[in-house]
């Protein structure tokens, strides 16, 4: 049976929290029996936590989990909830006196939306691990797509609504490809089959959509603002690989920022993408590469289309 969304990774579990007065929330990817992980960052504003450990060249190989949240810098604080509840079931890494669940994390900005004194803490990321599971899950403003918005350039009053899209790629040979990804971008989100502009900043004359890109052009000043930005996700596929492959994958799937979003990992934003393998047969490297890519478009357009309008912020739909 398909879910047509990560989960569709045997392995890999996802369960959401969010604080919908508040508008954030967090979202964790479980890998229970421990999966190689890689990293990419792109953007010049991340906020990440265990991200070095990911490192080919350092010790750790596996991973139980990972933790995409809101809350800014404040919303790294989840991922130790995630940890307790790991830790209650004895996941983690053996290091003889304790199990010590590995949980590298992200985070985006949201707190120009709903309480920005609310945050994702510890206990939203226990709750959202307990809650973790395979299966169909709502898209959209869930989890750390709760509170996320995209097309910023003319400032955060014309944004529209970002949001939380997952899918995953099933080929005969056995090899399944997925990704999750909370989309909260400075740049607009477009169509990459037409190139048409699903959302981003909204003129407030007009009512049309606004070409980012082309707007940036007539500014003599900065047009963004640090840190209220950010595109985060996780690759997952059901094939062996070294941290050095999983890395590359990440890197690869990057290119579906490129194909999506206008501008794609600037100076506000810290896009960042994981890549968690959890099988044990190889595949070709350069066709997960490309799979991994494919799915994260999808992803990253359902984000935006399945997310619903908050306070004034309009919506896709």
């Amino acid at each position: 049976m398909s879910f047509d969304n990560i989960t569709d990774v045997p392995g890999v579990k996802v369960g959401h929290i969010e604080d919908l007065n508040a508008l954030t929330g967090c979202t964790v990817i479980l890998t229970e029996q421990g999966a190689v992980a890689g990293v990419d960052v792109r953007g010049a504003a991340p906020g990440t936590r265990e991200t070095d450990l990911l490192h080919p060249v350092n010790m750790v190989h596996e991973v139980h989990g990972i933790c995409l949240a809101g809350g800014s810098a404040f919303g790294l604080d989840a991922a130790s909830g995630v940890m307790k509840f790991l830790e209650e079931n004895e996941i983690g890494l053996d290091v003889v006196v304790a199990n010590v669940p590995i949980v590298p994390s992200a985070i985006l900005f949201d707190l120009a939306v709903g309480d920005s004194k609310v945050r994702p803490n510890a206990d939203m990321g226990y709750k959202a691990a307990e809650k973790a599971a395979r299966g169909i899950f709502q898209q959209g403003n869930v989890g750390a797509g709760c509170g996320a918005t995209v097309g910023k350039v003319m400032g955060f009053e014309h944004c529209m609504k970002g949001g939380l899209g997952s899918t995953a790629i099933s080929l005969e040979n056995g090899l399944v490809v997925g990704a999750i990804v909370a989309v909260n971008a400075l740049g607009d989100i477009r169509d990459p089959k037409t190139g048409s502009i699903l959302a981003g900043a909204i003129n407030p004359e007009t009512g049309d959509l606004v070409d980012s890109e082309q707007f940036m052009r007539t500014q003599v000043e900065s047009f963004g603002r640090v840190g209220q930005n950010t595109t985060i996700g996780v690759i997952a596929v059901n094939a062996k690989l070294s941290k050095a492959e999983a890395t590359k994958v990440s890197q690869m799937a990057h290119n579906a920022i490129g194909r999506t979003i206008y501008p794609a990992h600037t100076m506000f934003d810290g896009d960042t993408i994981f890549t968690v393998a959890t099988g044990d047969r190889q595949y070709s490297l350069d066709l997960i590469g490309s799979l991994a890519t494919q799915a994260l478009e999808k992803a990253i357009i359902r984000a935006v289309t399945e997310a619903e309008s908050i306070q004034d912020i309009k919506a896709y739909q």
